[in-house]
């Protein structure tokens, strides 16, 4: 991610796959460990930056890829895309969700927004971007799960209030399922985040893939169900 995020860590909030193989054999035997599903019913895209990407980490150990173990252990087939860009903003992400929505895709996590607040971008622009990006995926029938981020209060009080109410406007008028910060738990928490206080390691991964949980476990059995 871009020095967006060295700003996010001064004030101890840092801005900013994979399941599936073939059904075990019936005469394997008795205590061998049940097969993943042998095909994907849900796909799932996570459309974000550096915290998604993973950087730093194996990307097994992206919150996606966590994410993806964690819904075959719950017995759902899917299959979790990491789309994540090092550096990405908003508006970096509308120009590549046409993309990132090629193909069939039941869900789409939003995990954009920390590399804008470093850069001071307008929140009308971040709020227009969010939106964009919204009503593409919704366009095709995509349930979208929005990830709210936050801005260093260096910036101003105005601004973050502002920035912070822009998810919150662009989830209300999008009917969208949303979670207010991607980092809860996570940001500022030494012990689970990367030597650089910016990226989460592995455990702090975890945590993230955690607040996400409720969200997309909720998404991806509406998914199956409608499949």
């Amino acid at each position: 991610m871009s020095l967006a995020l060295a700003a996010l860590a001064a004030f101890g909030v840092p801005a900013c796959a994979q399941s599936g193989s073939a059904p075990a054999p019936a005469a394997e035997r008795a205590d061998a460990q049940p097969a993943p599903p042998a095909a994907a019913t849900v796909r799932i895209v996570v459309l974000g930056d550096s915290l998604t990407a993973g950087y730093g980490l194996p990307i097994d150990d992206s919150y996606p890829a966590v994410l993806a173990r964690r819904l075959t252990a719950a017995g759902i087939a899917a299959e979790v895309v990491n789309a994540g860009v090092s550096g990405d903003t908003t508006a970096g992400g509308l120009r590549r969700v046409d993309w990132a929505l090629d193909g069939r895709v039941d869900v789409l996590i939003v995990a954009l927004g920390g590399n804008d607040a470093l850069r001071g971008l307008p929140v009308e622009e971040l709020k227009q971007n969010l939106s964009a990006i919204v009503e593409r995926a919704q366009a095709r029938r995509v349930a979208v799960i929005l990830a709210g981020m936050e801005a260093p209060p260096n910036l101003g009080r105005a601004y973050t209030m502002a920035f912070r109410q822009a998810y919150r406007d662009v989830a209300a008028a999008h009917h969208v399922a949303f979670l207010p910060f991607l980092l809860e738990g996570v940001a500022g928490v030494p012990s689970l985040n990367q030597g650089d206080g910016i990226h989460p390691n592995a455990v702090g991964a975890r945590r993230v893939a955690e607040n996400l949980w409720p969200y997309v476990e909720s998404a991806a059995r509406s998914a199956v169900k409608h499949d």
